[in-house]
């Protein structure tokens, strides 16, 4: 083997061509890992998209469908990661009742959180056609008990996942707005205490 004095790192053709090839196979290997990865990928759901598309209230009370009323706030984890179900359930259900998204940082849901006791979200109300509470949940549900409570509604059945806690955020509401001077825009939340 002679030495070649212009290169200081004495590589064989050898080294250097196994080297390209792991290179190569490395290279390869992460390009087919990320194509996997952004063809599995899901599309994430926005609350604040999911609440503008939602039945008003108002319309959800006087339309004589069954509702599912969520509370909730775009800061709940537990609120985003039920988004995309709770999407899923309301692109099946959605003909025969109405999903109704009231954000409890919003001071115009006072009554509403106190008459249904709102204290942890997400909170689901059930409403019957006539506007009458039939049940709540509270926190985080699995697809399948939110869509049998759904299914038990809009059939007219009683809920077979009534009062069912999971997981979810701690939220503190005072039955009365806040004054004006007290309240900070810039302070998460100020809207309600």
């Amino acid at each position: 083997m002679s030495v070649n004095p212009s290169n200081s790192t004495n590589t064989s053709p050898f080294t250097t061509r196994l080297r390209n090839f792991i290179v190569a196979l490395v290279a390869i290997a992460l390009s087919v890992t990320i194509f996997i990865g952004l063809r599995t990928e899901t599309a994430s759901v926005s609350l604040g998209e999911m609440a503008e598309a939602a039945t008003p209230l108002n319309v959800a009370l006087s339309n004589g469908k069954p509702s599912l009323v969520e509370f909730y706030a775009n800061w709940c984890t537990t609120c985003q990661a039920m988004a995309s179900e709770l999407e899923e359930i309301k692109q099946q259900y959605g003909e025969n009742a109405n999903f109704v998204m009231l954000n409890v940082d919003n001071s115009k849901w006072l009554p509403e959180l106190a008459k249904y006791r709102v204290d942890g979200i997400p909170h689901f109300v059930f409403l019957d056609g006539d506007g009458s509470e039939v049940g709540q949940t509270i926190g985080e549900m699995p697809k399948s008990v939110m869509a049998a409570n759904i299914e038990a509604l809009i059939a007219g059945n009683l809920l077979p996942y009534d009062g069912t806690v999971g997981q979810g955020s701690k939220f503190n509401t005072s039955v009365a707005p806040i004054k004006a001077s007290q309240a900070d825009p810039r302070v998460h939340g100020s809207q309600v205490q």
